[in-house]
């Protein structure tokens, strides 16, 4: 196989990368160079806005697939030029999305049947919306357009991957990072009641393999929903942390009502913490019969946590800094709940 990998060979770049290489595959990886070459590996560096760039790239072609990791970045149409431009070098396209494409997330629960937005192959970065109470979503617009463009390239020889949530070793976003420096700081730590609640995040390395099992599977263009099957409650996501960095923390329920009451960012200022009905009600039956495997989420945290303290470092990300309730919020929360 020989495949080629559009985007950063960081964090899901890399694990694709390092899962391909273990197979013994021919790889070749398109990017700008941000985040450094992986030994084994044909670099080309270029913009995929660039038409010129993508020309040079097909020169360095074929492939048997392209897994594109990087179409989040884009407009729609830019994912089309670089899919028009690439069609007549690659077999297949492997296109990791995300469950934002869905008409209903995060209200309600999602199959792969559940009805898209709705954003034409060709649209700039203006198309698309953001509902008031938070979607959908211009992203999921803008999103569906890029599977849209896809479409229209590769027609039937096309995957779409929609994961949620991805975490791991190497994580830019810096939700679980956030989550793990917390519970080493220790003290009482605010968390997100019910303790009962399952979250579904996924291993990168999980979605990796199985983005790689798809480049050579001998199926009809289809989609997947990349989810963890069975998830973690909260209750074992934050006792794993804490367990993992040695903290002396304590967890604090706090219920939607009084974070709502103090303010708090669902999603971000607590990482993970949303409160609509679907969005941890993600149906990923259909990639766990076509392959997917998911680890177990506390050897994700465990693994997490070693990778941070070998110094693992992200390739720099704005999202980063905007994870994590600050200091003196929590602190105000918690003395509302009887706790200093």
């Amino acid at each position: 196989m020989r495949i080629l990998v559009m985007g950063g060979t960081w964090f899901l770049g890399r694990a694709i990368v390092g899962d391909a290489l273990r197979r013994g595959w021919e790889v070749t990886a398109f990017n700008r160079g941000r985040s450094g070459a992986v030994e084994g590996v044909e670099t080309v560096r270029g913009d995929r806005t660039s038409l010129d760039d993508l020309k040079r790239l097909a020169t360095h072609g074929p492939w048997d697939a392209v897994i594109d990791t990087s179409s989040s970045e884009f407009p729609p149409r830019d994912v089309l030029l670089a899919a028009d431009a690439l069609r007549p070098v690659a077999a297949r396209w492997v296109h990791v999305s995300t469950v934002s494409v869905y008409q209903g997330w995060p209200h309600h629960r999602l199959t792969e049947d559940s009805p898209l937005l709705e954003c034409p192959p060709d649209a700039d970065e203006s198309f698309g919306h953001t509902g008031p109470d938070g979607s959908p979503t211009k992203y999921g617009f803008q999103k569906a357009g890029g599977e849209a463009a896809v479409r229209a390239a590769f027609g039937d020889d096309v995957v779409f991957l929609r994961p949620g949530v991805i975490l791991g070793p190497g994580e830019y976003v810096g939700r679980l990072p956030w989550w793990l420096a917390r519970a080493q700081r220790g003290g009482p730590v605010v968390v997100p009641a019910p303790a009962s609640q399952t979250i579904q995040p996924v291993d990168v390395r999980d979605v990796a393999a199985f983005a790689v099992d798809q480049a050579v599977a001998d199926l009809p263009g289809r989609a997947f929903n990349v989810a963890h099957p069975e998830g973690v409650s909260w209750a074992e996501f934050i006792s794993t942390c804490l367990t993992v960095t040695g903290g002396a923390g304590r967890p604090v329920w706090a219920d939607a009502s009084t974070l709502t009451a103090h303010g708090v960012k669902q999603w971000t200022e607590l990482p993970l913490w949303r409160t609509h009905a679907g969005v941890w009600s993600v149906d990923a039956s259909l990639a766990v019969a076509s392959g997917l495997r998911c680890r177990p989420l506390a050897e994700t945290i465990a693994d997490t946590w070693a990778w941070m303290q070998a110094d693992g470092r992200p390739v720099e990300h704005p999202r980063w800094s905007e994870h994590g309730v600050e200091a003196g919020k929590e602190a105000e929360i918690l003395a509302s709940l009887g706790h200093r």
